[in-house]
Protein backbone atom coordinates (compact mmCIF):
# COMPACT_ATOMS: atom_id res chain seq x y z
CA UNK A 1 0.00 0.00 0.00
CA UNK A 2 1.29 3.43 -0.99
CA UNK A 3 -0.15 6.47 0.79
CA UNK A 4 0.39 10.08 -0.30
CA UNK A 5 -0.69 12.64 2.30
CA UNK A 6 -0.91 16.16 0.84
CA UNK A 7 -0.66 18.60 3.75
CA UNK A 8 -1.69 21.97 2.31
CA UNK A 9 -1.10 24.84 4.69
CA UNK A 10 -3.90 27.31 5.52
CA UNK A 11 -6.31 25.82 2.98
CA UNK A 12 -9.97 26.45 3.70
CA UNK A 13 -12.29 23.99 1.94
CA UNK A 14 -14.82 26.50 0.61
CA UNK A 15 -12.17 28.00 -1.68
CA UNK A 16 -11.95 24.70 -3.59
CA UNK A 17 -14.15 23.88 -6.55
CA UNK A 18 -15.04 20.45 -5.14
CA UNK A 19 -16.50 22.18 -2.07
CA UNK A 20 -18.63 24.48 -4.21
CA UNK A 21 -16.39 27.50 -4.78
CA UNK A 22 -17.36 29.63 -7.79
CA UNK A 23 -13.75 30.16 -8.92
CA UNK A 24 -11.60 27.56 -10.65
CA UNK A 25 -8.88 27.41 -8.02
CA UNK A 26 -8.34 23.65 -7.79
CA UNK A 27 -8.89 21.57 -10.95
CA UNK A 28 -6.38 18.91 -9.92
CA UNK A 29 -7.64 18.57 -6.36
CA UNK A 30 -11.19 18.46 -7.76
CA UNK A 31 -10.21 15.57 -10.04
CA UNK A 32 -9.03 13.56 -7.02
CA UNK A 33 -12.22 14.46 -5.14
CA UNK A 34 -14.35 12.90 -7.87
CA UNK A 35 -12.79 9.54 -7.00
CA UNK A 36 -12.88 10.03 -3.24
CA UNK A 37 -14.89 10.35 -0.06
CA UNK A 38 -15.11 14.06 0.69
CA UNK A 39 -15.65 15.17 4.30
CA UNK A 40 -17.55 18.44 4.78
CA UNK A 41 -17.39 18.88 8.57
CA UNK A 42 -13.76 18.08 9.27
CA UNK A 43 -11.91 20.18 11.86
CA UNK A 44 -8.50 20.57 13.40
CA UNK A 45 -8.84 19.96 17.12
CA UNK A 46 -6.22 22.56 18.02
CA UNK A 47 -5.28 25.58 15.94
CA UNK A 48 -3.18 26.92 14.39
CA UNK A 49 -0.11 25.32 12.75
CA UNK A 50 1.97 23.73 15.50
CA UNK A 51 -0.91 22.56 17.75
CA UNK A 52 -2.80 21.18 14.74
CA UNK A 53 0.03 19.13 13.28
CA UNK A 54 1.11 17.94 16.72
CA UNK A 55 -2.41 16.63 17.33
CA UNK A 56 -2.45 15.01 13.89
CA UNK A 57 0.81 13.13 14.30
CA UNK A 58 0.45 12.27 17.99
CA UNK A 59 -3.22 11.31 17.70
CA UNK A 60 -3.94 13.30 20.87
CA UNK A 61 -5.67 16.57 21.74
CA UNK A 62 -3.48 19.52 22.69
CA UNK A 63 -4.74 19.32 26.26
CA UNK A 64 -3.21 15.82 26.36
CA UNK A 65 -0.01 16.23 24.33
CA UNK A 66 0.69 19.67 25.83
CA UNK A 67 1.04 21.70 22.62
CA UNK A 68 -1.67 24.36 22.36
CA UNK A 69 0.38 27.44 21.45
CA UNK A 70 3.39 28.72 19.52
CA UNK A 71 5.67 29.56 22.45
CA UNK A 72 6.29 29.15 26.14
CA UNK A 73 5.62 25.92 28.01
CA UNK A 74 2.66 25.15 25.72
CA UNK A 75 4.99 25.13 22.70
CA UNK A 76 6.59 21.83 23.75
CA UNK A 77 5.11 18.36 24.01
CA UNK A 78 4.70 16.95 27.48
CA UNK A 79 7.61 14.81 28.61
CA UNK A 80 7.08 11.24 29.72
CA UNK A 81 9.24 11.74 32.79
CA UNK A 82 10.11 8.82 35.03
CA UNK A 83 7.92 6.43 33.02
CA UNK A 84 9.97 6.89 29.85
CA UNK A 85 11.63 3.74 28.61
CA UNK A 86 14.75 3.30 26.48
CA UNK A 87 12.73 4.81 23.62
CA UNK A 88 9.92 7.29 23.99
CA UNK A 89 6.36 6.36 23.04
CA UNK A 90 6.31 8.60 19.97
CA UNK A 91 8.69 6.20 18.25
CA UNK A 92 5.84 3.74 17.74
CA UNK A 93 2.70 5.66 18.78
CA UNK A 94 2.96 8.59 16.37
CA UNK A 95 1.03 8.22 13.12
CA UNK A 96 4.18 7.61 11.01
CA UNK A 97 5.63 5.49 13.83
CA UNK A 98 2.61 3.20 13.67
CA UNK A 99 2.99 2.89 9.90
CA UNK A 100 6.72 2.26 10.15
CA UNK A 101 6.03 -0.52 12.66
CA UNK A 102 3.79 -2.11 10.01
CA UNK A 103 6.67 -2.11 7.53
CA UNK A 104 6.00 1.15 5.70
CA UNK A 105 8.79 3.37 4.50
CA UNK A 106 7.82 6.75 5.94
CA UNK A 107 9.03 10.10 4.62
CA UNK A 108 8.21 13.76 5.10
CA UNK A 109 8.99 16.55 2.65
CA UNK A 110 8.37 19.56 4.85
CA UNK A 111 10.09 22.44 6.62
CA UNK A 112 7.42 22.52 9.32
CA UNK A 113 9.52 21.02 12.13
CA UNK A 114 12.23 23.62 11.60
CA UNK A 115 9.80 26.53 11.21
CA UNK A 116 8.35 25.94 14.66
CA UNK A 117 11.25 24.02 16.24
CA UNK A 118 8.80 21.20 16.85
CA UNK A 119 11.23 18.34 16.31
CA UNK A 120 8.82 15.79 17.79
CA UNK A 121 6.87 16.14 14.53
CA UNK A 122 9.61 14.11 12.83
CA UNK A 123 9.15 11.09 15.11
CA UNK A 124 8.48 7.90 13.18
CA UNK A 125 9.73 9.06 9.79
CA UNK A 126 12.51 7.15 8.05
CA UNK A 127 13.39 10.20 6.00
CA UNK A 128 13.05 13.93 6.51
CA UNK A 129 13.55 16.21 3.51
CA UNK A 130 13.99 19.87 4.44
CA UNK A 131 14.09 21.88 1.22
CA UNK A 132 14.91 25.11 3.05
CA UNK A 133 12.87 28.24 3.50
CA UNK A 134 11.41 27.49 6.91
CA UNK A 135 7.87 27.59 5.55
CA UNK A 136 8.51 30.52 3.23
CA UNK A 137 9.26 28.33 0.20
CA UNK A 138 6.92 28.18 -2.78
CA UNK A 139 5.64 25.12 -4.59
CA UNK A 140 8.30 25.20 -7.31
CA UNK A 141 10.96 24.79 -4.59
CA UNK A 142 9.21 21.77 -3.04
CA UNK A 143 8.19 19.96 -6.22
CA UNK A 144 11.60 18.69 -7.48
CA UNK A 145 12.27 16.90 -4.19
CA UNK A 146 8.79 15.36 -4.27
CA UNK A 147 9.07 14.12 -7.86
CA UNK A 148 12.54 12.66 -7.28
CA UNK A 149 11.33 10.85 -4.15
CA UNK A 150 8.42 9.32 -6.05
CA UNK A 151 10.67 8.21 -8.89
CA UNK A 152 13.23 6.74 -6.49
CA UNK A 153 10.55 4.85 -4.54
CA UNK A 154 8.16 3.79 -7.30
CA UNK A 155 9.12 0.14 -6.84
CA UNK A 156 8.68 0.19 -3.05
CA UNK A 157 5.41 -1.55 -2.22
CA UNK A 158 4.58 0.10 1.12
CA UNK A 159 5.29 3.75 1.74
CA UNK A 160 3.76 6.83 3.38
CA UNK A 161 4.80 10.21 2.03
CA UNK A 162 3.85 13.40 3.87
CA UNK A 163 4.14 16.20 1.30
CA UNK A 164 3.73 19.75 2.60
CA UNK A 165 2.98 22.80 0.41
CA UNK A 166 2.83 26.26 2.01
CA UNK A 167 1.53 28.56 -0.72
CA UNK A 168 -1.91 29.44 0.76
CA UNK A 169 -0.22 30.68 3.94
CA UNK A 170 -0.11 34.46 4.22
CA UNK A 171 1.36 36.49 2.46
CA UNK A 172 0.03 34.50 -0.56
CA UNK A 173 3.14 34.95 -2.66
CA UNK A 174 2.31 33.22 -5.93
CA UNK A 175 4.90 34.40 -8.47
CA UNK A 176 4.07 37.33 -10.68
CA UNK A 177 4.18 35.25 -13.87
CA UNK A 178 1.00 33.44 -12.82
CA UNK A 179 -0.92 36.65 -13.37
CA UNK A 180 -4.42 36.82 -11.91
CA UNK A 181 -6.75 34.16 -13.33
CA UNK A 182 -9.56 35.55 -11.15
CA UNK A 183 -9.48 39.25 -11.97
CA UNK A 184 -12.83 39.01 -13.76
CA UNK A 185 -14.48 36.69 -11.23
CA UNK A 186 -16.77 38.18 -8.59
CA UNK A 187 -15.77 38.24 -4.94
CA UNK A 188 -17.79 36.11 -2.49
CA UNK A 189 -21.32 37.53 -2.43
CA UNK A 190 -21.58 37.80 1.35
CA UNK A 191 -18.85 40.47 1.60
CA UNK A 192 -21.10 43.39 0.70
CA UNK A 193 -20.40 47.10 0.94
CA UNK A 194 -22.31 47.15 4.23
CA UNK A 195 -20.20 44.30 5.65
CA UNK A 196 -17.02 46.02 4.49
CA UNK A 197 -17.95 49.26 6.25
CA UNK A 198 -18.56 47.38 9.50
CA UNK A 199 -15.24 45.59 9.18
CA UNK A 200 -13.45 48.83 8.41
CA UNK A 201 -14.54 50.19 11.80
CA UNK A 202 -13.16 47.19 13.67
CA UNK A 203 -10.02 47.71 15.75
CA UNK A 204 -7.43 45.26 16.98
CA UNK A 205 -5.44 42.33 15.67
CA UNK A 206 -6.06 41.15 12.10
CA UNK A 207 -8.62 43.85 11.38
CA UNK A 208 -8.52 45.79 8.11
CA UNK A 209 -6.81 48.61 10.02
CA UNK A 210 -4.16 46.16 11.25
CA UNK A 211 -3.76 44.70 7.75
CA UNK A 212 -3.06 48.16 6.37
CA UNK A 213 -0.36 48.68 9.00
CA UNK A 214 1.20 45.33 8.08
CA UNK A 215 1.14 46.36 4.42
CA UNK A 216 3.63 49.12 5.29
CA UNK A 217 5.85 47.04 7.58
CA UNK A 218 5.75 43.56 6.00
CA UNK A 219 3.72 43.05 2.84
CA UNK A 220 5.39 45.78 0.80
CA UNK A 221 8.12 43.21 0.05
CA UNK A 222 5.68 41.15 -2.03
CA UNK A 223 4.68 42.27 -5.50
CA UNK A 224 1.04 41.20 -5.12
CA UNK A 225 0.48 43.44 -2.08
CA UNK A 226 0.59 46.88 -3.60
CA UNK A 227 -1.97 49.00 -1.76
CA UNK A 228 -3.90 49.42 1.49
CA UNK A 229 -7.52 48.31 1.84
CA UNK A 230 -9.52 51.54 1.65
CA UNK A 231 -12.53 50.75 -0.53
CA UNK A 232 -14.77 47.70 -0.80
CA UNK A 233 -13.26 46.60 -4.11
CA UNK A 234 -9.77 46.70 -2.55
CA UNK A 235 -10.67 43.49 -0.71
CA UNK A 236 -10.29 41.80 -4.08
CA UNK A 237 -6.52 42.03 -3.61
CA UNK A 238 -6.62 39.79 -0.51
CA UNK A 239 -9.11 37.30 -1.91
CA UNK A 240 -7.52 37.13 -5.36
CA UNK A 241 -4.04 36.71 -3.87
CA UNK A 242 -5.23 33.85 -1.65
CA UNK A 243 -6.99 32.15 -4.55
CA UNK A 244 -3.96 32.62 -6.81
CA UNK A 245 -1.81 30.90 -4.18
CA UNK A 246 -4.23 27.96 -4.11
CA UNK A 247 -4.26 27.76 -7.91
CA UNK A 248 -0.45 27.90 -8.09
CA UNK A 249 -0.16 25.11 -5.53
CA UNK A 250 -2.82 23.08 -7.35
CA UNK A 251 -0.83 23.34 -10.59
CA UNK A 252 2.11 21.68 -8.83
CA UNK A 253 -0.12 19.04 -7.25
CA UNK A 254 -1.16 18.25 -10.82
CA UNK A 255 2.47 17.51 -11.65
CA UNK A 256 2.66 15.15 -8.67
CA UNK A 257 -0.46 13.31 -9.89
CA UNK A 258 0.87 13.05 -13.43
CA UNK A 259 4.11 11.59 -12.07
CA UNK A 260 2.16 8.91 -10.22
CA UNK A 261 0.42 8.07 -13.50
CA UNK A 262 3.69 8.04 -15.46
CA UNK A 263 5.22 5.68 -12.90
CA UNK A 264 2.22 3.37 -13.16
CA UNK A 265 1.32 3.54 -9.47
CA UNK A 266 -1.59 5.99 -9.51
CA UNK A 267 -4.36 3.40 -9.26
CA UNK A 268 -3.08 1.63 -6.16
CA UNK A 269 -1.87 4.75 -4.33
CA UNK A 270 -4.11 6.14 -1.60
CA UNK A 271 -4.29 9.95 -1.83
CA UNK A 272 -5.30 11.99 1.20
CA UNK A 273 -5.71 15.76 0.86
CA UNK A 274 -6.09 17.97 3.92
CA UNK A 275 -4.71 21.01 5.74
CA UNK A 276 -3.47 22.09 9.16
CA UNK A 277 -6.12 24.83 9.42
CA UNK A 278 -8.12 27.24 7.30
CA UNK A 279 -7.95 31.02 6.94
CA UNK A 280 -10.25 33.86 7.95
CA UNK A 281 -11.38 35.93 4.97
CA UNK A 282 -13.69 38.35 6.75
CA UNK A 283 -15.22 36.05 9.36
CA UNK A 284 -15.32 37.81 12.75
CA UNK A 285 -14.00 40.89 10.89
CA UNK A 286 -10.60 39.17 10.48
CA UNK A 287 -8.62 38.89 7.25
CA UNK A 288 -5.56 36.87 6.20
CA UNK A 289 -5.07 35.04 9.47
CA UNK A 290 -5.88 31.80 11.28
CA UNK A 291 -6.00 33.07 14.82
CA UNK A 292 -9.34 31.96 16.27
CA UNK A 293 -11.24 28.81 17.24
CA UNK A 294 -13.93 29.45 14.67
CA UNK A 295 -15.33 27.92 11.50
CA UNK A 296 -13.01 29.74 9.09
CA UNK A 297 -9.82 28.84 10.94
CA UNK A 298 -10.64 25.33 12.14
CA UNK A 299 -12.73 23.74 9.39
CA UNK A 300 -10.41 22.04 6.93
CA UNK A 301 -10.73 19.93 3.79
CA UNK A 302 -10.44 16.16 3.95
CA UNK A 303 -10.50 14.18 0.73
CA UNK A 304 -9.69 10.46 0.86
CA UNK A 305 -9.10 8.49 -2.33
CA UNK A 306 -8.62 4.97 -1.04
CA UNK A 307 -8.07 1.96 -3.31
CA UNK A 308 -11.33 -0.05 -3.17
CA UNK A 309 -12.91 2.81 -1.20
CA UNK A 310 -16.09 4.64 -2.13
CA UNK A 311 -15.93 7.23 -4.91
CA UNK A 312 -17.82 10.49 -5.34
CA UNK A 313 -19.32 10.27 -1.84
CA UNK A 314 -19.85 13.12 0.63
CA UNK A 315 -19.68 12.58 4.38
CA UNK A 316 -21.29 15.30 6.53
CA UNK A 317 -20.38 13.87 9.95
CA UNK A 318 -18.31 15.75 12.52
CA UNK A 319 -14.68 14.60 12.61
CA UNK A 320 -11.33 15.77 13.97
CA UNK A 321 -8.11 15.67 11.99
CA UNK A 322 -6.61 13.56 14.79
CA UNK A 323 -9.11 10.84 13.82
CA UNK A 324 -6.85 10.06 10.83
CA UNK A 325 -4.41 7.83 12.75
CA UNK A 326 -7.03 5.35 14.04
CA UNK A 327 -8.74 5.47 10.64
CA UNK A 328 -5.56 4.39 8.85
CA UNK A 329 -4.98 1.75 11.52
CA UNK A 330 -8.41 0.22 10.87
CA UNK A 331 -8.02 0.42 7.10
CA UNK A 332 -4.70 -1.41 7.45
CA UNK A 333 -6.14 -4.01 9.86
CA UNK A 334 -4.00 -3.10 12.85
CA UNK A 335 -5.21 -2.23 16.38
CA UNK A 336 -5.70 1.37 17.46
CA UNK A 337 -2.92 2.72 19.70
CA UNK A 338 -4.27 3.01 23.24
CA UNK A 339 -3.01 6.56 23.79
CA UNK A 340 -4.81 8.01 20.77
CA UNK A 341 -7.84 10.26 21.33
CA UNK A 342 -9.14 9.80 17.79
CA UNK A 343 -12.00 7.67 16.54
CA UNK A 344 -11.85 5.78 13.25
CA UNK A 345 -14.04 6.82 10.34
CA UNK A 346 -12.85 3.94 8.13
CA UNK A 347 -16.47 2.83 7.77
CA UNK A 348 -17.29 6.11 6.04
CA UNK A 349 -14.56 5.44 3.47
CA UNK A 350 -15.31 1.80 2.70
CA UNK A 351 -19.03 1.39 3.45
CA UNK A 352 -20.60 4.86 3.65
CA UNK A 353 -21.35 4.40 7.35
CA UNK A 354 -22.17 7.31 9.66
CA UNK A 355 -19.10 7.55 11.87
CA UNK A 356 -19.24 11.20 12.94
CA UNK A 357 -19.21 12.47 16.52
CA UNK A 358 -22.11 14.14 18.34
CA UNK A 359 -20.05 17.29 18.94
CA UNK A 360 -16.52 18.66 18.69
CA UNK A 361 -14.46 20.89 20.96
CA UNK A 362 -11.87 22.97 19.11
CA UNK A 363 -9.17 25.13 20.68
CA UNK A 364 -6.87 28.04 19.83
CA UNK A 365 -4.18 29.39 22.15
CA UNK A 366 -1.59 31.00 19.85
CA UNK A 367 -3.41 34.25 18.93
CA UNK A 368 -6.29 34.03 21.42
CA UNK A 369 -7.26 31.61 24.18
CA UNK A 370 -10.55 30.15 23.00
CA UNK A 371 -12.43 26.89 23.18
CA UNK A 372 -15.39 26.31 20.92
CA UNK A 373 -18.14 23.74 20.69
CA UNK A 374 -19.37 22.62 17.28
CA UNK A 375 -22.63 20.70 17.38
CA UNK A 376 -25.73 20.43 15.20
CA UNK A 377 -25.84 23.75 13.28
CA UNK A 378 -24.20 25.73 16.07
CA UNK A 379 -20.75 27.10 16.83
CA UNK A 380 -20.27 28.38 20.37
CA UNK A 381 -17.02 30.26 21.05
CA UNK A 382 -15.79 31.01 24.56
CA UNK A 383 -12.90 33.50 24.85
CA UNK A 384 -10.61 33.33 27.87
CA UNK A 385 -8.19 35.85 26.33
CA UNK A 386 -9.38 37.76 23.27
CA UNK A 387 -5.88 38.46 21.92
CA UNK A 388 -6.72 42.17 21.49
CA UNK A 389 -9.44 41.44 18.94
CA UNK A 390 -12.29 42.91 20.98
CA UNK A 391 -14.22 39.64 21.23
CA UNK A 392 -16.88 39.22 23.92
CA UNK A 393 -16.60 36.30 26.34
CA UNK A 394 -19.28 34.34 24.48
CA UNK A 395 -20.16 34.17 20.80
CA UNK A 396 -22.76 31.92 19.18
CA UNK A 397 -23.33 31.45 15.46
CA UNK A 398 -25.98 29.60 13.50
CA UNK A 399 -23.77 28.15 10.78
CA UNK A 400 -26.67 27.00 8.66
CA UNK A 401 -28.01 30.53 8.22
CA UNK A 402 -24.85 32.48 9.01
CA UNK A 403 -21.83 30.46 7.82
CA UNK A 404 -19.58 33.54 7.82
CA UNK A 405 -20.12 34.35 11.50
CA UNK A 406 -21.57 37.82 11.22
CA UNK A 407 -24.40 37.66 13.80
CA UNK A 408 -23.56 36.80 17.39
CA UNK A 409 -26.66 35.18 18.90
CA UNK A 410 -25.22 34.55 22.37
CA UNK A 411 -27.52 37.03 24.13
CA UNK A 412 -30.61 35.80 22.24
CA UNK A 413 -30.12 32.06 22.58
CA UNK A 414 -29.00 31.50 26.14
CA UNK A 415 -30.48 28.00 25.95
CA UNK A 416 -28.04 27.02 23.21
CA UNK A 417 -25.14 28.63 25.09
CA UNK A 418 -25.97 26.65 28.22
CA UNK A 419 -26.09 23.41 26.23
CA UNK A 420 -22.73 24.22 24.64
CA UNK A 421 -21.13 24.98 28.01
CA UNK A 422 -22.43 21.65 29.32
CA UNK A 423 -20.80 19.84 26.38
CA UNK A 424 -17.59 21.81 26.90
CA UNK A 425 -17.50 20.79 30.56
CA UNK A 426 -18.22 17.15 29.69
CA UNK A 427 -15.30 17.16 27.24
CA UNK A 428 -12.99 18.90 29.72
CA UNK A 429 -13.86 16.45 32.50
CA UNK A 430 -13.06 13.53 30.21
CA UNK A 431 -9.78 15.08 29.10
CA UNK A 432 -8.62 15.76 32.65
CA UNK A 433 -9.60 12.29 33.85
CA UNK A 434 -7.71 10.57 31.02
CA UNK A 435 -4.26 12.07 31.60
CA UNK A 436 -1.75 11.81 34.41
CA UNK A 437 -1.07 15.57 34.47
CA UNK A 438 -3.22 17.87 36.56
CA UNK A 439 -2.91 21.04 34.50
CA UNK A 440 -4.72 22.33 31.43
CA UNK A 441 -2.18 23.96 29.06
CA UNK A 442 -4.70 26.65 28.10
CA UNK A 443 -4.33 28.02 31.61
CA UNK A 444 -0.57 27.67 31.40
CA UNK A 445 -0.68 30.03 28.41
CA UNK A 446 -2.83 32.46 30.37
CA UNK A 447 -0.54 32.42 33.41
CA UNK A 448 2.56 32.93 31.23
CA UNK A 449 1.20 36.22 29.92
CA UNK A 450 -1.34 35.24 27.30
CA UNK A 451 -1.20 33.98 23.70
CA UNK A 452 2.20 34.24 22.04
CA UNK A 453 1.11 36.35 19.08
CA UNK A 454 -1.02 38.60 21.25
CA UNK A 455 2.12 39.54 23.16
CA UNK A 456 3.66 40.67 19.90
CA UNK A 457 0.64 42.87 19.16
CA UNK A 458 0.55 44.35 22.65
CA UNK A 459 4.22 45.27 22.48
Amino acid sequence: MRILYLDLDSLRPDHLGCYGYHRETSPNIDRVAEESVQFTNYYCSDAPCMPSRTALMSGRFGIHNGVVGHGGTAGDMRREGKDRGFSDRLKTESLPGMLRKLGFKTASISTFAERHSVWTFNAGFNEIHNVGGSGNESAEQVLPTALKWLEDNAEVEDWFLHLNFWDPHTPYRAPEHLGNPFENDPMPEWITEEVFQLHKQKKGQHSIEDMNALAKSHYYNYVRHQKPIEEHDDLRMIIDNYDCAIRYMDDHIGQVLRTLEKLGIMEDTAIIISADHGENMGELGIYSEHGTADQATCRIPMIVRWPNGLKGVQDDGLHYQLDLAPTLAELLNTPKVESWDGLSYAGSITKGEQTGRDYLVISQCAHVCQRSVRYEDWLYIRSYHDGYHGFPKEMLFDLKNDPYEQYNLASERRDICREAVYLLNEWHDEMMMTMKEDNDPLWTVMKEGGPFHAKEYRN
